[in-house]
């Protein structure tokens, strides 16, 4: 954040103000009032002494509000006891300010302000209000650094639970596509398909994919696309003849990077409600091309003509296209993706946009 080269972190990365920047804020603070006071009297000598006797008087009560009474009463919501130790502190402080002076640099105190020799209300009411004045700089300074902390921890926090749920959906994806697999694996067993073997060896190229790259953030966009011709090869040996796949990828596809497993689901989608062996002819179209660091996701399925099923994400279980649209919303920006899912001329489609 751009605070961290003005006020620092500690070991546990929180905001703080060590004691280089207590130094260096009481310096400023006691030249600037000798040099301002020195220039309204014209008496720098008369400044130097008054500043310096009331600086340990500003530097004390500034200090006993922000590290005693504000987390003592203000943080308890004790305003009224806050308050009238305020008044308290800021009345003794009066007393020993003015003592000091005129014991120790004159009896003409405040000369700046026409000067008195007793405690008047008008010099009461000025003092009061200058160390009021401090008080106030000081402790906002503390309530700012304050902010920043319980900011910053509210990000991790809520950062820990996005990234924990992240995982949690992508857990999901694995065993939900694996279960498909396997089911479509069993039923040529039923049928003693020598094409079995055929589809142990491309889930175990998919199971490689899933065990060594999902649990990265982000995967080569080229490695999905590979994982998806492996999952698509899978198909082609189930449904042999009865499927029909028109796959294209264009564009700059090299060095762009997307989250793992993000468009499986989706082609998964396709074969789940719209593969049916009692149709006839599958249809799917797949097109991913990539302009100007945005990719483009198209894939459409012809619906079964011989159901009314629509499909939605209510219909794959919960886990399926509604998996991907809590992913998109935890991993990309509003701005980053749009996607678009909707039927027409028979035909389901999706239709993702993304920045990669």
């Amino acid at each position: 954040m751009r605070y961290q080269n003005i006020l620092g972190k500690n070991s546990s990365g929180e905001f703080s103000l060590n004691y280089r920047h207590h130094i260096a804020f009481w310096l400023v603070y006691i030249l600037f009032n000798i040099f301002r006071w020195g220039n309204v009297h014209q008496d720098f000598v008369y400044s130097l002494k008054t500043n310096l006797l009331g600086f340990p008087i500003h530097m004390g009560l500034a200090y006993l509000n922000i590290y005693f009474l504000m987390p003592r009463f203000v943080y308890t919501k004790k305003y009224l006891t806050y308050t009238l130790l305020l008044l308290a502190s800021l009345y003794i402080s009066l007393l020993i300010k003015f003592n000091l002076t005129y014991y120790l640099v004159s009896t003409n105190v405040m000369p700046e302000w026409g000067g008195t020799e007793s405690l008047t209300l008008n010099y009461a009411i000025v003092t009061m209000l200058g160390e009021l004045y401090v008080m106030s700089f000081v402790t906002a300074i503390k309530i700012t650094v304050d902010w920043l902390n319980e900011s910053r921890k509210l990000h991790e926090v809520e950062k820990r639970q996005l990234s924990t749920e992240l995982k949690f959906l992508r857990s999901q994806v694995s065993p939900h596509f694996f279960f498909n697999t396997l089911n479509n694996i069993y039923s040529l067993t039923l049928e003693k398909s020598d094409r079995a073997p055929q589809i142990v060896l491309r889930l175990s190229e998919l199971m490689r994919y899933l065990l060594y790259s999902t649990d990265k953030p982000y995967q080569d966009l080229t490695k999905e696309i590979e994982c998806i011709q492996n999952y698509i090869d899978l198909e082609r040996i189930r449904f042999d003849k009865s499927l029909n796949i028109d796959m294209n990828v264009s564009g700059d596809l090299e060095g762009k990077g997307i989250a793992p497993m993000l468009l499986i689901p989706f082609v998964e989608n396709c074969f789940k409600h719209g593969a049916n062996k009692s149709i006839g002819e599958v249809q799917i179209k797949i097109n991913i091309e990539v302009v100007d660091n945005i990719l483009k996701f198209e894939v459409s399925n012809n619906i079964p003509q011989n159901t009314k099923e629509h499909i939605t994400p209510s219909t794959d279980g919960g886990i399926g296209l509604t998996n991907v649209k809590k992913r998109l919303e935890i991993g990309y920006e509003p701005n980053d993706y749009d996607l678009s899912i909707f039927e027409e001329d028979e035909m389901f489609n999706v239709i993702l946009k993304l920045k990669v």
